[in-house]
């Protein structure tokens, strides 16, 4: 594992907010029988959010139900904490999008519940649902990360300025630990660390497309959408209902937000990502 240029978050202790993600840049095997590996397109404005009070264990879920008492149960031994405490868990992203929310609220439960160390974070979510995203990271678009694997291939090269808007296309799409049904990214993935702006959108819209041709759905809008607003590129939650237009900082056109909405995207959502 390597922390020395991508950090691990903190704990919070007592209250924790993790951010999501809005689908992936990248997501496929490395190599035909190669792991399954992705960089995540990451979100400030979707969150999960955490709560811990003293007493016995409990859950209190307003809004999307994410986590069983069991499972709670079962998240926190992984952890090696006392299965006790009043937790409250809030999702601000749909479970099944593509947007982390299981991961997300994994870690943001154990950061409450005070574990900070990344290893304990993703090794407990790793047992706890057979996969898992890096949110437990600060930087987690540096990361080359085998998410059935809780595992760093690589480290890379931070991402330039860009603005992102999107939402979430079709039916909730929960991961299936086994399925390991992705399209070979070998050749994106090397091309990665070197692109600019405009090569990290082509790349991120290859894997899409790769992607969409493999597991579907086959009348995505997304390609159509991307070119009638001019975007760099675009990209999907590769098993979810996520999708995202790229564009330079400042470039998403008036009326962006409306086109997506008439295309039937939900939870239309904008933010900027990467430079320093």
């Amino acid at each position: 594992m390597i922390l020395t240029e991508v950090q691990a978050q903190g704990a919070a202790g007592n209250r924790a907010r993790v951010a999501g993600h809005l689908g992936e840049f990248l997501q496929g095997r490395i190599g035909p029988a190669g792991p399954l590996a992705l960089v995540t397109l990451p979100c400030p404005a979707l969150t999960a959010e955490a709560a811990r009070l003293p007493g016995r264990l409990a859950l209190h879920q307003p809004g999307a139900r994410m986590l069983s008492l069991p499972a709670l149960r079962r998240l926190l031994t992984a952890a090696g904490l006392r299965a006790e405490g009043r937790f409250r868990l809030a999702l601000d992203m749909p479970p099944g999008g593509g947007a982390g929310a299981s991961t997300a609220a994994r870690v943001a439960i154990l950061r409450a519940a005070g574990v900070g160390e990344a290893t304990t974070l993703f090794r407990a979510c790793l047992a706890s649902e057979g996969a898992s995203d890096p949110l437990m990271f600060d930087r987690p678009e540096r990361l080359l990360w085998a998410s059935r694997e809780g595992r760093v291939l690589a480290c890379l090269p931070p991402l330039p300025r860009m603005e992102v808007i999107g939402g979430f296309f079709g039916s909730p799409r929960r991961t299936d630990p086994a399925d390991l049904a992705f399209p070979d990214i070998a050749d994106l993935v090397e091309d990665w660390p070197s692109a600019d702006l405009p090569g990290l959108a082509r790349l991120a819209t290859l894997s899409a497309m790769r992607c969409l041709a493999l597991r579907g759905p086959a009348e995505d809008p997304t390609a159509a959408l991307a070119e009638r607003l001019d975007a760099l590129g675009w990209a999907i939650g590769h098993t979810g209902s996520a999708r995202a237009l790229i564009f330079p900082p400042g470039a998403v056109p008036c009326g962006a937000a409306e086109a997506l909405r008439a295309a039937g995207f939900s939870r239309i959502t904008r933010f900027r990502i990467g430079g320093a």
